[in-house]
């Protein structure tokens, strides 16, 4: 098994267009071709679009792209500029008089930092599909959906740090598998080799790493403020060649969960929204239980790498600014 670039995997472009002063961005996967699409929900507050059509007992089998958006729920209009730059590219859904681009997608929180009143929008997801079709080395940290992303809010913004976008891909042969991801969920990451926090949520004047585990048991009792804990959501793309059916490439999507469950304490809170889209070219056999432990090392690969290659941005503290 050999580490390859994400830009490596055959068959798929992934494209970034952000806005570093309203800190915030959207990336986009696209397969020309079609991809055999998959997705599991399990963040308790998701902003989505297209999920229900990637459900088995659905229709159409294949999309075209999938995004990742920061601006909250304003972030799913980056949708409609990836399917306009697809249909000029006469990418999509062949129904005879047009060609539909089937174009997935999901937001995060993000509208804490910056400016709220700027957020991805049309023209950035257009921008973002025109970028995906420009050779670029790999991206990690401050890009894309990464842009404005923080973590370990539990405690409240003042306590946040920095998150970001990460990458990482892997080869066996001929098969391929990668992960995109931008982290920005409500609770700590943690390198599971080490069980250490890595970033979190941060007393900058103690310069210490709290749990927010042990804060939050300490909250058992304070339902009233459940409101004062949005803001977050990490959202991902799962990416291969394995031969899937639409039923399999769901199910792999919900293994792929696991690398939330290792890399984020807690992880799938009702005021996350995590998702994890697959997108298959469909092309290599391979055993199915291989596939989704890979799927899951990959994604724990890249939610640690978008933490570690952050930068530390208005105010916020990074994981660069406190190793």
């Amino acid at each position: 098994m050999k580490e390859i670039a994400f830009s490596e995997l055959e068959g798929f472009r992934l494209g970034h267009a952000q806005d570093h002063v309203a800190l915030s961005g959207c990336s986009v996967v696209i397969c020309e071709e079609g991809a055999i699409g998959g997705v599991d929900v399990r963040g308790g507050s998701p902003g989505t679009r297209e999920t229900d059509l990637l459900d088995p007992n659905n229709l159409v089998e294949e999309v075209h792209a999938v995004f990742l958006s920061g601006g909250s729920a304003y972030g799913l209009n980056t949708g409609g500029g990836i399917m306009q730059y697809l249909e000029e590219q006469k990418i999509g859904f062949d129904v005879q008089v047009a060609r539909v681009p089937i174009v997935a997608g999901a937001i995060l929180f993000d509208l804490l930092p910056g400016n709220p009143a700027i957020r991805p929008d049309h023209q950035m997801g257009y921008k973002a599909s025109q970028n995906a079709f420009i050779k670029q080395e790999d991206m990690n940290g401050n890009i894309g959906a990464g842009t404005g992303a923080t973590v370990g809010k539990a405690l409240g913004p003042e306590f946040a740090m920095k998150g970001g976008l990460g990458t990482y891909a892997v080869q066996i042969g001929s098969f391929q598998i990668g992960a995109v991801v931008a982290v920005n969920c409500f609770g700590d990451v943690v390198d599971p080799g080490t069980g250490e926090i890595i970033a979190g949520a941060y007393d900058s004047n103690n310069s210490t790493l709290l749990s927010s585990e042990e804060n939050l048991l300490s909250q058992l009792n304070q339902y009233e403020k459940t409101n004062r804990f949005k803001g977050n959501t990490t959202i991902g793309v799962l990416v291969t060649n394995a031969k899937l059916t639409k039923g399999q490439a769901n199910k792999i999507s919900s293994i792929t969960h696991d690398s939330l469950a290792r890399t984020m304490r807690p992880s799938h809170s009702l005021v996350d929204g995590d998702t994890i889209f697959t997108m298959s070219s469909n092309q290599v056999e391979v055993e199915l239980n291989s596939l989704g432990m890979l799927a899951s090392t990959v994604m724990e690969k890249a939610i640690l790498r978008g933490v570690k290659a952050a930068k530390g941005v208005d105010g916020l503290f990074s994981y660069q600014d406190i190793t």
